[in-house]
């Protein structure tokens, strides 16, 4: 596993796909800070771009990967290597990947205007973490589009309608059924709705941790009791973690039974 790890890690690092996502979040920092010396807005402008950008790059990249690489899984597949080894070992390269552009992108201007002599170097971590979090939830995702779809129009179709709900399309749904039932009680629906969106999920937690909850109006009173306290932080990550860890256990899942 980590031998298909490594390379395709370096595989994609050598892509110049990586080297644009790499440079276009060292631009963004620099870009950022030239406009505006605040830190703190500084983060509350890239929560707007990575909540929406990460999943998208995430979902094509993972399912771009898996189709261009097919005829070397196919080759690994002949060789006396468990299918989940090789699935898995994938997996890891293209998130470890892609997670350290990000990082490595965001972080070099923002250290270079010192956010770690800043109160705000916590909540610029924790941006950093959920752009993380989400780019392993949706790359997993797209590789479970991948293994159910072997014909790549449907594959790239279905994986940019997924994040196309998820992103758009989820909100405005809540958005009117919150609207028509006003007058009932929906801290609970809300609550559940959040958990069943991960982007969602991680833009309160990133408003929550910057302290502007403010901003979701009424419900933004519900997700402070809820996520507000340690309990509910620690809740919040798990939950981000199941969303990780599922559809991980499917690709082994589909892998082990899906004829190449």
């Amino acid at each position: 596993m980590i031998k298909i790890l490594k390379y395709s890690f370096y595989d994609l690092m050598r892509s110049r796909w990586s080297y644009i996502y790499f440079l276009f979040y060292l631009i963004l920092g620099f870009v950022l800070f030239f406009l505006n010396s605040d830190v703190n807005k500084a983060i509350i402008t890239l929560l707007n771009i990575i909540i929406v950008l990460t999943p998208l790059i995430g979902t094509v990249f993972g399912i771009m990967y898996y189709y261009t690489s097919r005829e070397f899984t196919e080759l690994l597949l002949s060789q006396p290597l468990k299918r989940s080894t090789i699935f898995v070992g994938q997996y890891l390269g293209i998130v470890i990947s892609l997670s350290l552009s990000l990082v490595v992108g965001l972080g070099i201007p923002f250290i270079a205007y010192g956010v770690t002599r800043s109160a705000a170097v916590w909540n610029f971590s924790s941006l950093l973490f959920i752009g993380a979090f989400l780019t392993f939830i949706f790359v997993a995702l797209a590789y479970n589009i991948a293994l159910t779809f072997n014909d790549k129009i449907k594959g790239f179709g279905f994986a940019i309608l997924l994040w196309l709900v998820m992103a758009v399309i989820y909100d405005g749904l809540i958005m009117i059924v919150m609207m028509q039932y006003s007058d009932y009680p929906l801290d609970n629906f809300a609550l559940a709705a959040v958990i069943f969106n991960p982007i969602d999920l991680s833009r309160i937690l990133i408003l929550l941790k910057l302290d502007i909850s403010a901003l979701l109006g009424y419900t933004g009173a519900v997700f402070q009791r809820f996520f507000g306290t340690s309990m509910g932080m620690i809740i919040a990550v798990s939950i981000l973690s199941v969303w990780v860890i599922l559809p991980l256990l499917r690709i082994i899942s589909v892998a082990r039974k899906k004829d190449f």
